[in-house]
């Protein structure tokens, strides 16, 4: 059960980054729940100690005397279609789980923590499951239902590093339309970065996350070129719409940004990744080529001429670092 790597259409449904958070547990004397979603990889400092112990980043319970097992509920930060939950017990040696077990639902509204805890319409997705320790323990899922929340079961004790929820966003694409116009390309609303000529130095979904950057590694930037050409991003969008406003955010990129960048689109749902990468004829141009002013948010009014696109590819010139890219337009049909 060894992670594996994800799709480029998947996403951590529940990275704190997105918004994901652990809200109930049982019990967390030695580490604390919230660091279940942290973004960043575990870490181990083997000197470091509190007053209740050994200093672990991850979430860790005490010794069970009695009967029963511990859990934790978890909001994701973004709603969706679980494809692989990964229990990462990474420097849990001889203090992790013997085994695991995940439970999902979807709730609009949370009346209270110990309704959500105990009472919520709890199904479960991943069955009683062997763990081991330090190590990344993937199980693939098999669900088509939207899910909002999860129940990390363990048996009967012990810690667990990170919790990563990989998936695709599944947003109600009814309810966004009716607000006018949306960021069709924002991880939350299912956009995401298929293909890139390059992410030397961070990855090409920061591009979509919720949010302003918040430092130079949160976006997407590449090395530096060296010879002719230039660097460039493809994004499927969350859904087909009619794109009329674009944002291009050099937020914290300084000396490094882009000089100028120039957009396109297509309008083809069925196109692959190799398709968008080998035919120009799928692409039109949306957007001339814009000087980029460092550290700035670009704002363009753009048209794709009433048709419904449904990638958009960004491309910059010669190289450098994008903090943002959001796409505003209209849903085509919900």
């Amino acid at each position: 059960m060894n992670d594996k790597p994800m799709p480029a259409h998947w996403i951590d449904l529940a990275s704190a980054r997105v918004g994901g958070r652990a809200l109930v547990t049982n019990d967390e004397f030695f580490a604390g729940k919230e660091n279940l979603l942290r973004e960043a990889d575990a870490v181990f400092d083997p000197h470091a100690y509190t007053d209740r112990g050994k200093l672990m980043d991850g979430w860790e319970s005490r010794r069970r005397r009695e009967d029963g097992h511990d859990w934790c509920v978890v909001r994701l930060g973004i709603p969706g279609l679980v494809r692989r939950v990964v229990v990462d017990t990474a420097f849990f040696r001889g203090n992790f789980p013997a085994q695991c077990s995940v439970d999902a639902c979807f709730v609009d509204e949370v009346p209270s923590l110990s309704w959500l805890a105990n009472e919520a319409p709890w199904q479960n997705m991943v069955q009683r499951t062997d763990l081991q320790g330090d190590c990344k323990n993937a199980v693939e899922v098999s669900s088509s239902h939207r899910v909002s929340h999860l129940r990390l079961n363990i048996f009967p004790d012990g810690g667990v590093a990170r919790l990563r929820v990989h998936g695709e966003a599944a947003p109600d694409w009814k309810e966004l339309a009716s607000r006018g116009q949306v960021d069709l390309a924002a991880l939350e609303n299912g956009g995401v970065a298929l293909s890139c000529s390059d992410m030397f130095f961070s990855d090409r979904n920061n591009l979509l996350r919720p949010g302003l950057s918040t430092h130079m590694g949160d976006g997407w930037e590449t090395k530096r070129r060296r010879g002719p050409g230039h660097d460039w991003v493809v994004v499927k969008l969350g859904h087909p719409g009619v794109i009329e406003r674009v944002v291009v955010d050099t937020s914290h990129f300084k000396g490094n940004a882009p000089a100028s960048c120039d957009l396109d689109f297509a309008t083809d749902p069925s196109a692959s990744v190799d398709d968008l990468g080998r035919r120009e004829e799928l692409w039109t141009p949306l957007s001339a080529r814009r000087p980029l002013i460092p550290d700035n948010v670009h704002e363009f009014r753009v048209d794709s001429r009433a048709q419904a696109a449904t990638h958009v590819r960004l491309r910059i010139h010669p190289d450098g670092g994008v903090a943002r890219l959001r796409v505003f337009g209209r849903v085509a049909s919900a």
